[in-house]
């Protein structure tokens, strides 16, 4: 959209996406928090910022906010759109008012084909499968520096990186390093838990298996000493993929529905995950029967999974490459999303050349 000589206003919801988003984003774009969805904020949001198009992501749904885009005839599109099924349980309870609403929305693009049949089913009058953006999304960059620093401090040692942990699965991925402790003395397990405030139950962890633990956030390092080092920081996650070719995936032994698997797979990581992979159904199924990824049930059974793997490198090889090849048919989705955004950027364009 900038390039095409648009202005553009991202807005988040929270003090951390706000973080993330503001070291992201492109010369042309802004960054604002996305008004309380009320009336009264609403408008004034609008009168500020009077925009042409509006686009929400996923299932950002917000009733006013539809309503006052709809009202000033400014179109909303719905990109990258989720639906589960417990989301759709609680829209079905006002059937009135989630067809009101869709029929409020230009078009619905969504991730699956069982999403666009729950929105299909809510009463939304158009709605297309354009696959999921983070799909195509450009893994997260990392610094050089970092990756060599640590990668030298690392050296040969056998490492693992439990990410987007949740409550739970901390405990597990320590339980797990010291059930492989024997077997491999000179282990290294990353946890970055999903939030990075979290850092300090990690450690507790690590501590309660009789582990040595580093945090990140406070300035510390996987000297050979520490055991479990707890990577508390935010936006990091690409340079830990890196050091690592084994990654176990959180919000999956626990159930929060897991994380997307992309980024490590791109990232030449064979991925581990637990049973619940509900928020990526479609690519966890596609990874598991490829060979690329392996369910585990809990930390005896992750602990077991990553000995046989650690101790046959040429298996995860194998893994990230079937992986890679897994992937193939889940791209394209930035495309398809472009191709229906078309008309709509066409028509601004007609707007702004009678306006000028």
């Amino acid at each position: 959209m900038i390039a095409r000589g648009f202005s553009v206003l991202v807005t988040t919801g929270t003090r951390s996406a706000a973080e993330l988003i503001g070291a992201r984003l492109p010369a042309g774009a802004v960054h604002q928090y996305m008004p309380l969805d009320a009336p009264r904020w609403v408008e004034r949001f609008l009168d500020h910022w009077q925009p042409d198009l509006a686009l929400v992501a996923e299932s950002e749904i917000w009733p006013n906010t539809v309503v006052a885009l709809h009202a000033r005839a400014i179109p909303l599109l719905l990109v990258n759109g989720r639906m589960s099924e417990r989301s759709y349980a609680g829209w079905a309870r006002a059937p009135r008012t989630a067809r009101a609403l869709l029929a409020r929305i230009a078009i619905c693009l969504t991730q699956t084909r069982d999403d666009a049949e729950r929105f299909v089913r809510l009463g939304a009058p158009r709605v297309s499968v354009a696959g999921n953006l983070k799909y195509d999304a450009a893994v997260q960059p990392a610094d050089p520096q970092q990756v060599a620093y640590l990668g030298d401090m690392i050296g040969d040692r056998p490492v693992w990186v439990a990410a987007s942990t949740h409550p739970g699965e901390d405990a597990a991925a320590a339980e797990a390093h010291a059930a492989l402790k024997g077997r491999f003395p000179r282990l290294l397990t990353i946890v970055a838990p999903r939030h990075p405030h979290r850092g300090g139950e990690v450690a507790a962890c690590a501590t309660a298996q009789g582990l040595r633990s580093a945090r990140r956030s406070a300035g510390g390092r996987p000297h050979p000493s520490i055991d479990l080092y707890v990577a508390d920081t935010i936006g990091e996650l690409g340079l830990f993929y890196r050091l690592s070719p084994l990654v176990f995936l959180g919000g999956s032994l626990v159930p929060h529905g897991g994380q997307n698997p992309i980024e490590p797979v791109r990232l030449s990581s064979a991925v581990l995950h637990g049973p619940h992979t509900e928020n990526f159904t479609e690519v966890y199924r596609a990874l598991d029967a490829g060979g690329g990824a392996a369910a585990v049930a809990d930390a005896a059974e992750l602990a077991a999974t990553l000995a046989d793997l650690m101790a046959a490198p040429d298996r995860i090889d194998a893994m990230t490459r079937a992986g890679q090849r897994a992937l193939v048919p889940f791209e394209g989705a930035v495309e398809r999303t472009l191709a229906v955004l078309d008309p709509f950027i066409a028509q601004m364009k007609l707007a702004a050349f009678h306006h000028g």
